[in-house]
């Protein structure tokens, strides 16, 4: 029942937001409505005795429903991906392809730029299971093939970098990885999955936290695996079977209904971040902006290489102050919140260098490192808040 699998639909042409109003849509999984229903179940009443074991047999509630397949069938058009895997949160879809592909002894390779629950995971858990991770410069391209060992089962690396917005080389990555038969994941979240196909790149894997950009209303956590490998997917799904992951339909419905929207806010995202920014740079208080679609931006030429867009995240390097002063600027703002999520309708801010840990690189800001998400508030209104919560650092 919940394949997960992208078909033909003859809509190639059509743009995403044309395609997403209108995918999961079939009355089998709407009953009428404009809507697919919330279809919550543990058991399943299967039909006839022949079907109980019956290869990909829907048996058991936590292989999905109604809902999930309608969120994936959505999540499908997103990415342009040929299969679709459903986990309960962003980080276990970054997660579950380490589990999936690296055994113990193995070796696995981890942009240093990484989210870091990602770099957590790796450094406690991977290492217990007698992993070992090793970090390298994100920028590194095709010279990655000079750090891939005959153990090496696993690429992981995010591009732009969530908190200091390095872009990748990924064709570069991916062809030393598929020379190498070494599996390639891109966190694909910053795009949420509208300015960037990692896919259509080489990377074999591309996954999101749905929980920002697709649902867009900070009120529900998910996450989603891509491919375009019928194996490759079909070794996620054993593997989140194994695990015992499931997603529950009511957030499965939440995530479908934001990614309607999904097209159409990421417009506004692009636009009111990159007015922000080019204001920011002018400001005296700081020092750089880090956005890769600003033309001053070291991954610029990448970027518009590999991007047709950009997203609400950036960050900015103040002038040299004091952690007091930092503070004061933090709490003087009014419609930035304090959190450390992003790509919701909210905008938010944090300061990110007591959470910066680097060991392939060592970036020098030479002041400190702040990540602003830009929400859907007017821009004029989020530049007047950060003026007037500018004047804090003298």
């Amino acid at each position: 029942m919940t394949s997960g699998s992208g078909k033909d639909s003859g809509k190639g042409k059509q743009a995403l937001g044309t395609r997403l109003s209108h995918a999961a849509r079939d009355r089998k999984l709407t009953q009428g409505g404009v809507n697919p229903v919330v279809q919550r179940a543990s058991t399943v009443i299967v039909e006839s005795a022949v079907k109980l074991f019956e290869p990909g047999g829907w048996t058991y509630g936590r292989h999905g429903t109604a809902t999930h397949e309608a969120l994936k069938q959505a999540l499908l058009e997103i990415e342009d991906a040929q299969h679709c895997a459903l986990v309960p949160s962003g980080l276990l879809a970054c997660t579950v392809p380490f589990i999936a592909f690296a055994e113990a002894g193995a070796h696995v390779l981890v942009g240093d730029n990484v989210y870091g629950p990602t770099r957590r995971w790796c450094d406690r858990t991977m290492s217990r299971w007698g992993c070992e991770t090793e970090y390298f410069d994100p920028t590194i391209g095709g010279d990655i093939a000079k750090l891939i060992r005959p153990t090496t089962r696993v690429i992981f690396m995010e591009s732009p970098g969530s908190m200091t917005f390095e872009i990748a080389d990924a064709p570069a990555i991916a062809a030393a990885a598929k020379a190498r038969n070494v599996v390639t994941v891109m966190d694909n979240t910053w795009a949420g999955g509208v300015v960037y196909r990692p896919l259509d790149l080489g990377f074999d894997l591309s996954v999101q936290a749905n929980t920002k950009y697709v649902s867009g209303g900070a009120d529900v956590l998910n996450g989603s695996i891509f491919a375009n490998s019928e194996p490759l997917i079909s070794r996620i799904k054993e593997t989140i079977a194994d695990l015992g992951l499931n997603v529950a339909a009511d957030d499965a419905y939440a995530v479908l209904r934001g990614a309607r929207s999904l097209p159409l806010r990421m417009e506004r995202h692009q636009a009111s971040a990159l007015t922000v920014a080019k204001w920011l740079a002018t400001h005296p208080s700081v020092q750089r902006v880090l956005h890769p679609a600003l033309e001053d931006d070291p991954g610029h030429t990448l970027w518009k290489r590999d991007f047709s867009g950009s997203s609400g995240l950036f960050g900015i390097v103040l002038k040299p102050s004091s952690t007091k002063q930092v503070h004061a600027f933090l709490d003087a703002l009014e419609l930035f919140g304090l959190g450390f999520s992003y790509g919701g309708f909210e905008s938010l801010v944090i300061h990110c260098d007591p959470q910066l840990k680097r060991t392939a690189t060592k970036p020098a800001f030479g002041g400190p490192l702040i990540r602003l998400s830009v929400g859907l508030e007017d821009p004029a209104d989020l530049i007047a808040d950060l003026d007037q919560a500018l004047k804090q650092l003298g």
